[in-house]
């Protein structure tokens, strides 16, 4: 569920303070319509005999005070009540409180000071800020004074035979009142919106800082886990690596005397006339020398990865290390190899020994990479200048790598042949770190792939 925007929530905040000033004024209302019908009823007792002397009885007075002010207060005070803060509620309360003051100036007699009560009683409908409630009121008063100024003039004149137009002078009156009372409650909307509006702003600038700050824990979280799996992984493959290395030194000189004298025992076999027809031994003969070249490489890698030298930076042509490298990678049928580094290319300061290493892994992978039969072509790049990083680039256009892939490619033991140990690219990526330098790849499938190292500018010298 998506959250509210500013302007839904600023007319949802208003409708709200209103709803609440509302509720607030139908109590202070029903509390007014309680109080009326007590001083209505005082009024008629002490008051109304003398207004009224010679025309009606004071008996009759009362009955009407406490009979006609009770049905003014019974629908009001229920729906304040029952319903406060409704239409329904308010606009009977403006009826009900208008039909007060015509009742409290007929238990006067029609004195003129009675109706100021009308003006009163307005001025409070206007805390409701709803021109309706003003208008329907204001019909009310206005009904009132033509409808018993021609039926019974005494009780809202106070004398027997007023002018007809009379009831137009009162309307004018509280028409002006009106347009006042209609100019506050615009004033008062108006400021309560704008209120709203502002409310409305420091919620959802309050929403979107925790909003922020959830996400940014969330991050947090994450990048704690990721560390806490990352320092697992560092502390397994730790020991795995002191283990391997161990290993290793102890497996390196038996293979070698092992590889030693097999070379000897084909020498041997060579000069035999009966070895030479049987297929067989050559064949398992192959076999063994191939498989003891495969876990000497096994084991150098290892060595390699566990090995913690510190560069020796020695100004290095790459072009001619380029040209070694080239000329000791296997080579594939139908993959060419070419060397796109200019001569004129600065001299880099690097680890002769590491850096060729690193060459040696990526032009060997790119040029594994290409399928074969289907041709192919390997480029190493170069370039960069005195005042520019210094960029090399090994590029394949073989089938490249999957995007699920790439993000694990340099993870140590990570790898898709099926033979090698995942640790060529492992050990690249630390030996150019050594170098101060930055290894990445960019890959599409179907559309080759390179890698790409970058030195800075301080790890170039000056051309012999």
């Amino acid at each position: 569920m998506t959250a509210p925007s500013l302007q839904e929530r600023t007319v949802r905040l208003h409708a709200s303070q209103l709803q609440g000033i509302r509720r607030r004024v139908d109590g202070l209302f029903a509390g007014l319509m309680a109080g009326q019908w007590v001083c209505g009823v005082l009024v008629a007792l002490a008051f109304s005999p003398l207004a009224w002397e010679g025309k009606r009885t004071a008996l009759s007075h009362v009955q009407t005070a406490v009979l006609l002010g009770a049905a003014l207060c019974v629908l009001p005070l229920v729906l304040a009540r029952c319903w406060p803060g409704t239409l329904p509620a308010r606009q009977v309360m403006g009826v009900a409180q208008l039909l007060w003051s015509a009742l409290f100036i007929h238990l006067t007699g029609g004195r003129i000071e009675t109706h100021f009560h009308i003006f009163a009683s307005l001025a409070l409908l206007a805390f409701y800020r709803d021109a309706w409630v003003l208008l329907s009121a204001s019909a009310t008063t206005i009904l009132d004074h033509f409808a018993r100024g021609l039926l019974w003039p005494e009780s809202v004149y106070g004398t027997a035979d007023p002018a007809w137009w009379r009831f137009l002078e009162h309307a004018f009156w509280v028409a002006i009142t009106n347009v006042v009372l209609l100019a506050a409650c615009r004033v008062f909307q108006r400021e309560s919106l704008e209120s709203a509006e502002r409310r409305a702003e420091v919620e959802l600038a309050h929403e979107q800082k925790l909003h922020t700050q959830q996400q940014a824990l969330v991050r947090a979280e994450q990048e704690l886990r990721d560390f806490q799996q990352q320092y697992s992984r560092i502390e397994k493959l730790a020991s795995m690596g002191q283990l391997a290395a161990s290993i290793s030194h102890e497996l390196r000189n038996p293979l070698a005397a092992a590889r030693t004298a097999l070379s000897c025992v084909l020498l041997r076999v060579a000069n035999l006339q009966d070895a030479l027809t049987d297929s067989r031994i050559l064949h398992f003969l192959d076999v063994t020398e191939r498989e003891l070249a495969v876990c000497a490489r096994i084991i150098s890698d290892v060595l390699d990865f566990a090995r913690e030298r510190p560069p020796q930076l020695t100004p290095c042509a790459l072009r001619p290390l380029v040209d070694e490298v080239l000329g000791v990678v296997p080579t594939r049928a139908g993959v060419r190899l070419l060397n796109g580094v200019p001569e004129s290319l600065p001299v880099p300061r690097l680890d002769r020994e590491l850096f060729r290493m690193v060459l040696v892994n990526l032009v060997q992978n790119a040029v594994e990479a290409v399928p074969p039969g289907s041709g192919g072509t390997v480029r190493v790049h170069a370039e960069g200048g005195e005042a520019a990083p210094w960029r090399l680039r090994v590029v394949d256009d073989g089938p490249g790598i999957p995007a699920e892939v790439l993000p694990k490619i340099f993870e140590p033991l990570f790898t898709t042949k099926t033979q090698g140990t995942g640790l060529g690219l492992a050990i690249v990526s630390a030996l150019v770190h050594k170098h101060g330098g930055t290894l990445s790849v960019r890959s599409e499938v179907g559309q080759g792939t390179e890698f790409l190292i970058e030195l800075p500018s301080e790890a170039l010298a000056r051309t012999a």
